[in-house]
């Protein structure tokens, strides 16, 4: 069975029922944040995503920033997602291209300890991936994740953060799962409250984490989370998108 944290990491990449969330975009697109009203809770296209024993969630609206609509996060002691469900092939898009500004980072953030696994901004790549991919452990427990919260959960993910500990560029598992593999983008203060444009090529990225067959994508999460550390932080996202390699 997994531990409290495990099965979290893992509910918080879910979504659950087929109610709960729209349909995926159309293919190759993830719903765009700019397009959604001012102050909107939820924007068309994406759910939030709460995580079931964590008492706080996250506050999200959209706002004005520099004359676009962008995704506000409010996280103090806090966790929760947006999550949008997509239909991706990244043999056509394998660039994945999204902008993001924090208030600062999140001084207790490491990735190599489960009480550091906060992140000021975090942004999961989730896949499809086929079970006859998996070992028998993996299989079980993500079985016993499924049948828990009755969610259906991703087997397997990249998670983007802005980090503290680590430089730029590090990437490590997530201390709870080796389900999810975490990659460093930003990290400290000298770049808070600057909107940083990044571009990253998933198929790569999946090539270092996992090897082998890169499967379809499935969805897409945006957040942050700061329930570990107690911390408090502010963080902007614009749109996300992937994109055809040049």
């Amino acid at each position: 069975m997994l531990d409290r944290r495990q099965t979290l990491s893992l509910l918080g990449l879910s979504w659950t029922g087929t109610a709960a969330l729209a349909e995926p975009a159309a293919p190759g697109q993830v719903p765009e944040l700019s397009k959604a009203r001012l102050g909107t809770a939820v924007a068309e296209g994406w759910r939030h995503q709460t995580l079931p024993t964590v008492e706080h969630t996250n506050d999200f609206a959209i706002v004005a920033d520099e004359s676009l609509h962008v995704l506000k996060v409010h996280s103090s002691s806090s966790a929760s997602s947006w999550v949008a469900r997509v239909d991706i092939d990244s043999a056509q898009k394998p660039l994945l291209q999204w902008r993001w500004k924090v208030s600062k980072s999140l001084a207790g953030s490491d990735m190599r300890t489960k009480q550091g696994d906060d992140y000021a901004a975090r942004l999961y790549v989730l896949f499809d991936l086929p079970p006859e991919r998996l070992s028998l452990a993996d299989r079980l427990r993500i079985q016993a994740a499924r049948l828990l919260s009755g969610a259906v959960i991703p087997a397997a993910a990249i998670c983007y953060v802005w980090g503290h500990a680590q430089a730029v560029g590090s990437s490590a598992w997530n201390p709870y799962t080796d389900r999810v593999r975490m990659r460093v983008i930003d990290s400290g203060d000298a770049l808070a409250m600057q909107w940083r444009s990044v571009q990253r090529n998933v198929r790569a990225d999946w090539a270092e984490a996992f090897g082998g067959e890169v499967p379809r994508i499935r969805g897409i999460a945006i957040g942050s989370d700061t329930d570990n550390t107690l911390d408090s932080v502010d963080t902007w996202f614009g749109d996300v998108r992937f994109m055809p390699a040049a």
